[in-house]
This record gives structure tokens, sequence and C-alpha cells, in this order.
């Protein structure tokens, strides 16, 4: 049975701190809309204080959180352990989008490796924490990161990356607009 929490207690943080994957769902309004969880790792995810937590957010093939943050807030986050004490771990609460140079970048880019191809840091208020048994995930092994991503921005360069969040992260794929889409048309007007 779950067990439910107002705040990030520390055994919570210290559980997401050997977390090595995560995963953030978020969905648009519409009943039509599409709901969208993606899986995160590269040690990216940030205990702010026991009721915000944060995300560094790399260049991918949509940008599907920002979109849905934008027009709604919701976002939920869940760590599961795949090692031999399980667990489930579910973070709720309104998020928003913080883009590279304004002051909120300032002041959050110093808790995370940032890299050329990050888009942007995730942010979310936290309202209700959950846990679970867990009982029915399997166990894993982790055996380390890739770097196809890396690979992947070098050679596409800084230019290239900007073309790429051009084409593909600027809306949703509903067709709402997310925040990098926003920030660049004010940029250009």
């Amino acid at each position: 049975m779950g067990k439910f929490h107002e705040a990030i207690k520390p055994a919570h943080a210290e559980f997401i701190a050997v977390q090595h994957i995560f995963f953030v769902a978020t969905a648009p309004r519409s009943e039509n809309g599409r709901v969208n969880l993606s899986p995160k790792g590269m040690d990216c995810f940030r205990v702010l204080s026991a009721t915000q937590v944060a995300y560094m957010d790399l260049i991918s093939s949509g940008n599907e959180t920002s979109a849905h943050t934008l027009e709604n807030g919701r976002i939920t986050f869940m760590f599961c352990s795949f090692d031999a004490t399980p667990n489930i771990l579910r973070l709720y609460g309104k998020g928003h989008a913080v883009l590279p140079g304004t002051a909120a970048w300032e002041k959050l880019a110093p808790s995370f490796t940032i890299y050329p191809s990050t888009r942007q840091i995730i942010v979310a208020d936290i309202n209700l924490v959950q846990t679970s048994c867990g009982f029915g995930v399997p166990m894993y092994n982790y055996t380390g990161e890739r770097n196809i991503h890396f690979d992947w921005a070098q050679t596409k360069g800084p230019d290239g990356l900007q073309e790429y969040v051009n084409v593909n992260n600027l809306t949703s794929l509903d067709g709402l607009p997310t925040d990098v889409g926003l920030h660049i048309s004010k940029k250009n007007h």
C-alpha cells in the first residue's frame, strides 16, 4: 500500500540520489492530447528543497515536457529501485522550464553539469510524494551511461544544434508551444 507525504523527506532524497534513471510524465489539457512519459539518466536530477526539484534537460527528439508544463504545469516524476530493495517513489507537482540566459538559469545552472546540448532546466514545485512497494519491478544491473547523445551533439555543433531545436523542439506533438519556442520567438522580434 502506498504512503503519502506532503514533502520530500531526507530518506526520499537519499533514495533519489542513488537512482540512475527516472521517468517524467506530463500531459496537455486536451482529452485528445498525448500523455508524455520520458526516461532520463546522466545524473541530471537534483532535490533543491523539501518541496522543489529540478533536472537538466538535453536537446532531444521532442520537447513535450516544456509544452505541457507551459500549458498547465502538471508534472510527475517516478523513481524505481531495480536492485534488491524494492521501492517506487513518485513526486507530483507543478513544473516549468528555465532557459539559458535568464536570472533563474544563472542561479540553477551551477547545480548541474551543463553541456553544449543542454536545452533547459525543468523545475517543479512538489505538492505530493508517494512511496509504494515496487515488489513487481524486476531487478536490473546498471552498467553505465551511453555516449551516443554527446557524439551526436558534437557532430551537429552549435549551429546544427540550434537548427535541430528550431525544427524539432518549438512545439509539442499536439502543436502546443514550448518555452524554448516562445523564447526564440521573443528574441527574433
